[in-house]
C-alpha cells in the first residue's frame, strides 16, 4: 500500500464528506478511494468513517488520526520544498496571516517586493481581525502585535511599534491642543475595542502613572476606521507610529503629549512574526521574516 496517497485519500475525503467527491478530486475511481480507506483502517485498527448508504462521517479514531494524518503530508510537503531548494531559489507557496491593521502601512508593500524578489514564491495573505489559531495548520506564519511569549508558538520580533496620542490641525484648532494628559478626558477620544485591552489607558509622565477611562462617542475594533475618523478631525487617537507615519510626514496628523508614554503592555511593544514551536522555520519562513525587518527600515516605519 503507497501510504503517503492513502493518507491523501483519507484527508481528502474527510474534508470533502464523500468518497465520490475526493475520487472526483483527484481523478480516481470512488471505489479505488474506498479501497485505500478500507486498507489503512485495517493498518490502524479502527474504523475511521461511519457509513450509510447516504452519508458517512468520521469515527473519533477518525478525528484523531485526520490531524496525523495532515500534519504528515504537511510535513512532506515542506521537506520537499525545502530538498528542491537546497541549490535554487525559493519555491512553493506562504500561507500568512495579520491583522487589517497591518494591511495598507507596510504588509501589503512588503508582499509585493517580497514577490518581485523571489518569482517562485506564492502568498497567501489572509487579513482578519479575528483571532486565529496557529496551532491547527492552516497558516505557515503570523504578524502580530504583542508578545513573544506566546504559548505553542515561536515569536520572532520584526520591529518596535511605538504608541503615541495623534489627532488632526483641524481638530485641535477647534478643541485646543492638551498639555496634560488629565485633559484628554476633555477631548473626543476614538476608542479601540479589543478583548486584551481594558476600561483604562495607563499613562506614564515624568515618572508618574495615570490611569484614564478609555470613552468616546465613536469605538470601533477596526483601527482603519478610527484612523479615518482622526484624519476628518472627530477626534484623538492613540495608535502605533508605523500606522500613522505617512500623515505625520506630511502633516495631515500632528502628535501630543509627546512627553507621555503610552503602556502597550495590554497588546504588546513590538511587531512579532509567530509560527508553531512544533514545527521548525523553513527557508521560506526564515526569509519572509529577514524581508520584513529589512522592508519595516528601509521604510523607516520602525
Amino acid at each position: 500500500m503507497d501510504k503517503l496517497n492513502s493518507l491523501q485519500l483519507f484527508v481528502i475525503s474527510a474534508e470533502l464528506g464523500s468518497f465520490s467527491r475526493a475520487a472526483e478530486e483527484l481523478g480516481k475511481t470512488p471505489s479505488a478511494v474506498a479501497k485505500s480507506v478500507g486498507q489503512l483502517e485495517q493498518e490502524v485498527g479502527a474504523r475511521l468513517f461511519e457509513r450509510t448508504t447516504r452519508s458517512m462521517a468520521l469515527t473519533e479514531a477518525g478525528q484523531l488520526y485526520l490531524e496525523t494524518a495532515r500534519e504528515v503530508l504537511e510535513r512532506m510537503r515542506e521537506s520537499e520544498e525545502e530538498i528542491a531548494q537546497l541549490h535554487h531559489s525559493l519555491k512553493g507557496r506562504l500561507r500568512i496571516n495579520g491583522p487589517l491593521a497591518f494591511g495598507r502601512p507596510f504588509l501589503n508593500g512588503a508582499c509585493a517586493s517580497f514577490m518581485r524578489k523571489h518569482p517562485d514564491m506564492s502568498l497567501q495573505v489572509d487579513l482578519t481581525d479575528a483571532y486565529i489559531d496557529m496551532l491547527d495548520g492552516r497558516y505557515d506564519l503570523a504578524l502580530r502585535l504583542g508578545h513573544s511569549d506566546l504559548p505553542g508558538l515561536i515569536a520572532q520580533p520584526v520591529g518596535e511599534s511605538r504608541i503615541v496620542f495623534c489627532a488632526s490641525p483641524d481638530y485641535l484648532e477647534r478643541c485646543g491642543v492638551p498639555e496634560r494628559p488629565e485633559q484628554l478626558v476633555e477631548h473626543e477620544c476614538l476608542v479601540y475595542r479589543h478583548p486584551a485591552l481594558g476600561e483604562s489607558w495607563l499613562i506614564e509622565r515624568a515618572g508618574e502613572r495615570l490611569l484614564l477611562p478609555r470613552s468616546g462617542r465613536l469605538n470601533s475594533d477596526n483601527q482603519e476606521l478610527l484612523l479615518e475618523a482622526c484624519l476628518a478631525g472627530q477626534g484623538v487617537l492613540p495608535c502605533p507610529v508605523w500606522s500613522v507615519l505617512p500623515y505625520l510626514r506630511d502633516g495631515r496628523l500632528w502628535t501630543i503629549l509627546d512627553d507621555c508614554h503610552f503602556d502597550p503592555k495590554a497588546l504588546g511593544s513590538e511587531l512579532l512574526a509567530v509560527y508553531p514551536s512544533t514545527r521548525r522555520a523553513t527557508r521560506k519562513i526564515i526569509a519572509f521574516i529577514e524581508h520584513l525587518r529589512d522592508y519595516l527600515r528601509e521604510q523607516r516605519l520602525v
